[in-house]
């Protein structure tokens, strides 16, 4: 069987893990977290590939690249998960799995973090698990694509 191919898509500042909001999304380093994500897809038999940019539009770039040249997409949209129709809109174009996680509870935050403008657009949602996350949504993508 062939390795499926994944994109792992994060939004901005999550460059800056390690040094912001470790109450929120603890000392994991963005390096920590892309080692992690590709260790845990292998397992997965999942060729993982990771980018992160702060940019709405680079991220708008990256999600229909991304569904050109990957099985799936495992997408932490930050930020822009509750401001930007345009990564919505860009989800709505891929014709791939996409599979939503973030760090921490935007549900236990502040007000403005419960409006999600992707929820419905995603194939399923992890949220609040810490980097278990993402092995959690690496889990998910590969049930969708069996």
């Amino acid at each position: 069987m062939t390795a499926h191919k994944v994109a792992v898509l994060n939004g901005p500042n999550l460059g800056r893990l390690g040094d912001r909001e470790t109450e929120h999304y603890g000392d994991i380093t963005y390096a920590d977290l892309e080692a992690y994500c590709q260790e845990h897809g292998g397992m997965l038999d999942m060729e993982v590939v990771c980018r992160q940019t702060d940019g709405e539009g680079d991220l708008v770039a990256l999600i229909h690249e991304s569904a050109g040249a990957y099985d799936g997409i495992i997408l932490n949209a930050a930020a822009y998960t509750h401001t930007s129709v345009a990564v919505r809109d860009a989800l709505i174009c891929v014709k791939v799995p996409v599979v939503e996680v973030h760090l921490s509870n935007p549900d236990a935050r502040e007000d403005f973090r419960r409006k999600n403008l992707i929820k419905d657009v995603v194939d399923g949602s992890v949220q609040g698990f810490g980097p278990a996350g993402y092995g959690m949504a690496l889990i998910g993508l590969k049930a969708l694509l069996a």
